[in-house]
């Protein structure tokens, strides 16, 4: 049985976000009943028949330590993937007694990639889903391509207990029921501006709290030779937007939502006690005139539009940009170990997180997509795979992510482990952080440099600091009928609009034109009540 689903849908990074909902879907439905789910014959991942000996071991897997075989896609944000005869990785397999058959896809094309998975219906064993509220997810869940993990969770004590109740809470269906394992993150750390405090104090300037500073900073970024080598050749923030994201991507939402403080796509309005759509909030216009005097001012790529995400992390790495939007967590694995070859007077605290713009920074909902497994796996290999995780969330076994393997990527001297950095990236390491993720890992214990001290105390003052005026996404998760037909292709059309504006393409008049011709639209004010009776069943207004 093959699942097809013809429609793409588009990732943001857990922004509420609807794609077209799938063409066939009446057929898929058919399919799906014809093949009765988990009832009947045993099915592998291909939708063959099981034989009796296969789907014995299946059965043996999820009551026993017997090896569980599984294929796994994931993302990773190396240029090169983890071979499969990596050492973390057979490490990982020996303590979890699995046998991992891992697809990695680089980050830049995730997306993609997914669309044509799920479109093909050959689906793997475990998959990540970068955001659940899609409307192909939503529709293949409705019709029964997904597990319902719901009543396995309570099986499995690190399932339980080491993923945050926010993040089940956060990525639940409409139906209440849990689809797959949230991969869980910190509320507390967003991706937010991340700014070259070497390259401030160089130019004399302050951290930047407001827009208007924000401005003054990024234009000195550009004219005043912050890398020292005589040329205008630094831009200030690494902008990237691609066809995929939602909005104006990953680099350039965090200006508009420091405009419209908001994050996400709604934000609830007091007055009229329903929720407002903040693509035609006046703070939207005043946040695209302000993007676009920073493309004119050439604070962003030139080529911001072709970009890909690898490529606007280089300009960052390459001593070219001085401002990145990205976790506190990814300094060294991701940023400033390949910054400190470039520039060797380079510091971790250097690498210096903003608390606040305007007031305003992005509480995480808690998760960053999640991992599904389709129903063309086995109920007995569910568990197996069940098991595998929860064993694998097992701190001494999570840490081989941090450490490595004895003898290859850390000594033991005086009773410390002691890690060869260079090593453990040459691994991939971290990429395994993609399938398996714990928050608050108990780290072995091991001496701090002054320069990973002073930047931790950086992280920590932040944190605090943004956790008391953070802002969540409070549409993740709703659900609206007209949203999901309506968003997909007017949140194109916005993307399309905004990106020619930028650029120069289009007037701003153009965004004035579009906005009164839309918002009064029958379609978007039924997707606003539909969305604010979501909201308010959800709060027990």
């Amino acid at each position: 049985m093959r699942f097809s689903v013809l429609q793409p849908f588009h990732s943001n990074q857990g922004k509420t976000f609807y794609a077209k909902p799938a063409a066939g879907a009446l057929a898929l439905a058919l399919l799906l009943t014809a093949c009765g789910g988990s009832g009947g014959k045993d099915t592998a991942a291909s939708g063959e028949p099981k034989t009796g000996q296969t789907a014995q071991s299946a059965a043996t897997a999820a009551t026993d330590n017997s090896l569980v075989e599984f294929s796994i896609m994931t993302i990773t944000p190396a240029a090169t993937p983890a071979d499969d005869d990596n050492p973390v990785k057979r490490a990982i397999e020996k303590a979890t007694n699995s046998k991992l058959k891992i697809n990695w896809v680089s980050n830049n094309v995730y997306s993609e990639k997914l669309n044509i998975t799920l479109a093909s219906g050959d689906i793997p064993d475990l998959i990540m889903i970068n955001d659940p509220f899609t409307t192909t997810f939503r529709t293949m869940v409705k019709q029964g391509a997904f597990w319902d993990l719901t009543p396995f969770i309570k099986n499995y004590s690190n399932l339980t207990n080491g993923i945050p109740q926010v993040a089940y809470e956060t990525t639940k269906q409409e139906d209440g029921k849990i689809y797959g394992l949230p991969r869980p993150r910190s509320t507390d750390d967003d991706s937010f501006f991340i700014i070259r405090k070497d390259w401030l104090d160089k130019l004399g300037l302050k951290a930047p709290t407001t827009t208007d500073e924000l401005f003054t900073v990024m234009k000195a970024f550009v004219e005043n030779d912050p890398d020292g080598n005589g040329k205008k050749d630094t831009v200030a923030l690494n902008a990237y937007l691609q066809a995929t994201d939602y909005n104006l991507g990953p680099t350039l939402n965090p200006i508009e939502n420091a405009f419209t403080k908001t994050n996400g796509s709604w934000k609830w309005d007091d007055a009229s006690s329903q929720l407002k759509y903040t693509q035609f909030l006046p703070e939207t216009r005043q946040a695209l005139e302000y993007i676009t005097e920073m493309y004119k001012n050439k604070m962003i790529p030139e080529d911001f539009l072709s970009l890909k995400l690898t490529q606007s992390r280089d300009l960052f790495k390459g001593n070219k940009a001085g401002i990145i939007v990205d976790k506190t967590g990814t300094m060294k694995n991701i940023y400033a170990d390949d910054l400190k070859k470039v520039v060797p007077t380079f510091k971790y605290s250097d690498f210096f997180p903003l608390d606040n713009i305007n007031g305003y920074n992005p509480k995480g909902s808690g998760f960053n997509g999640i991992l599904a497994i389709p129903k063309t796996v086995p109920e007995a290999k569910v568990k197996g795979i069940l098991r595998v995780i929860d064993t694998w969330m097992k701190p001494e076994v999570n840490q081989v992510h941090k450490i490595g393997v004895e003898g290859i990527h850390y000594q033991v001297v005086d009773g410390k482990k002691v890690s060869d950095a260079d090593k453990l990236k040459n691994s991939n390491s971290s990429d395994f952080n993609q399938i398996v993720n714990i928050l608050n890992p108990i780290e072995e214990p091991r001496t701090l440099t002054q320069e990973e001290t002073d930047a931790y105390a950086n992280f920590e003052k932040s944190e605090a600091t943004r956790r008391q005026t953070s802002v969540a996404n409070i549409s993740v998760g709703l659900y609206s009928p007209t949203a999901q037909k309506l968003l997909p292709d007017l949140e194109k059309k916005i993307q399309d609009l905004k990106s020619k504006i930028i650029v120069g393409r289009e007037p701003i008049t153009a965004w004035d034109d579009f906005v009164t011709k839309n918002q009064n639209d029958p379609q978007v004010v039924q997707m606003v009540k539909e969305m604010t009776d979501a909201y308010k069943k959800r709060i027990g207004k």
